[in-house]
């Protein structure tokens, strides 16, 4: 199943002329990942729809002060950057439309999506719209998340990619969007 320009800026209203830059990223990433029933194509749009600020952003806002944070500690430990004060928490801040964070998450998509570890020394690429999208569906095949929307679990979803329940009502606004325009039963 594809959707359309009309249908994704009917999802995220606020997208605007980025539908258009990123419907066929994100349909291409969906088909290779299986991201293919409404109900899979509905919770997915939406959690990308949230994170990426309906598709205005591709890499995470924040100071150095706030990237720091990804830099030294238990945060930086867990997402396999270097404990010194060398920068990993800005090179490796969040990117693509699920916003891929840390060396160690960016070093397992860079192999599912290329073979290799290039994203390690251009993190970048995950700023562009092919590889954006298919970051965000690599991340989303990886964690089993097309199983948890065939049962509706969306919480479960929101946890697994964002650790927590954050930005739940945005989220749900859009799942609510997108099931009402890609669920509809046919007449």
């Amino acid at each position: 199943m594809t959707i359309t320009q009309s249908q994704l800026q009917k999802i995220m209203p606020n997208a605007r002329s980025q539908a258009g830059v990123f419907i066929s990223a994100l349909n291409g990433a969906m088909d290779v990942h299986s991201i293919n029933t409404p109900k899979r194509i509905a919770a997915f749009l939406a959690q990308v729809g949230h994170e990426s600020g309906q598709l205005h952003y591709v890499r995470e806002l924040g100071s150095d002060q706030y990237l720091s944070k990804y830099d030294t500690g238990l945060l930086a430990a867990r997402l396999g950057n270097t404990l010194a004060i060398d920068g990993d928490g800005q090179k490796y801040r969040g990117r693509g439309l699920i916003q891929i964070t840390g060396r160690h998450n960016y070093q397992q998509c860079s192999l599912g999506l290329f073979g290799d570890e290039r994203l390690l020394e251009l993190p970048e690429l995950l700023e562009q719209p092919q590889w954006a999208a298919e970051s965000a569906a690599w991340f989303w095949a990886q964690n089993g998340l097309n199983e948890l929307a065939d049962r509706d679990q969306f919480n479960s979803i929101t946890r697994r990619i964002n650790g927590g329940l954050n930005g739940l009502q945005d989220r749900l606004q859009l799942w609510a969007r997108a099931r009402a325009v890609l669920c509809q039963p046919s007449v």
